[in-house]
């Protein structure tokens, strides 16, 4: 999506291409809300994710027969992006048109005391798929060049190192015989504080933003907007709590603190 925006997709351009991104690629310079190639709305998606279906699973038959005979080769689709860039969206809709007895699915979060206990790349590469597997990495190791050198988690010294040596643990992955497709969900600021609103809206959805959460992931205008409805909410709970006849210590409707602890 990115890379067709800034080139000028025509009809006659296949996904590869309009997907992919160029070397001088600037992304305060595109749409995020182009829709350069592929539906134009979600019933559209939907509808053309039928047709996929039908032809995904005998690829991925397929793809787990050749390992079984001896085959060599994987699928490994990377997804970056900030929050609310629909990252969670991408693997229910597409891993759920796959088989999931060949379906690695991995979610890299802050690391653990054991995962900080190796090299940064070590727990990557535990969940690599194996041969004939297809494999979906929710964020990633380019983690460990965006957060750690953003919020000053490791020196320089330590972080400048890490970018060859991504490229030779994904150069190892593909002589090995896996495929790596990574993508990048943009979107911009005004679409993540409409979005991360949204979650606030809906009492279902709180519990995906908490406030461990801000410094990471949220521009300044998104992390105002949640503190103010944090803030109105905690104010009618406390009002209604107040003016009710019998006073309870947790109220009925849940207030955001609570949604979010």
């Amino acid at each position: 999506m990115v890379a067709a925006t800034l080139r000028g997709v025509t009809a006659n351009d296949t996904v590869r291409h309009a997907l992919r991104a160029p070397q001088d690629l600037d992304l305060t310079a595109i749409d995020a809300r182009g829709r350069p190639v592929g539906p134009r709305d979600k019933d559209s998606a939907a509808a053309a994710m039928t047709e996929l279906e039908g032809r995904l699973d005998p690829l991925q038959e397929a793809l787990y027969a050749e390992a079984a005979g001896g085959g060599r080769r994987a699928v490994l689709l990377v997804l970056q992006g900030m929050d609310t860039s629909g990252k969670g969206g991408v693997i229910e809709h597409a891993a759920g048109a796959m088989n999931p007895q060949g379906l690695q699915i991995a979610s890299f979060k802050k690391p653990t005391t054991e995962e900080l206990a190796h090299d940064f790349l070590w727990r990557i590469h535990r969940r690599v798929p194996a041969k004939g597997e297809i494999g979906i990495f929710n964020r990633s190791h380019y983690e460990d060049v965006l957060v750690v050198r953003v919020h000053g988690l490791a020196p320089r010294r330590v972080w400048s190192k890490r970018y060859e040596q991504i490229n030779d643990f994904e150069r190892t992955l593909a002589e090995g015989g896996t495929t790596i497709v990574k993508f990048f969900l943009a979107i911009d600021r005004d679409e993540q504080r409409t979005r991360i609103q949204s979650r606030y809206d809906d009492p279902k959805k709180r519990w995906k933003e908490y406030p461990r959460s801000w410094p990471a992931s949220c521009s300044r205008t998104s992390r105002k907007v949640i503190r103010n409805r944090r803030s109105r909410d905690s104010s009618s709970v406390a009002s209604r709590i107040r003016k009710s006849p019998r006073c309870s210590a947790r109220p009925a409707t849940p207030s955001v603190s609570q949604c979010t602890r």
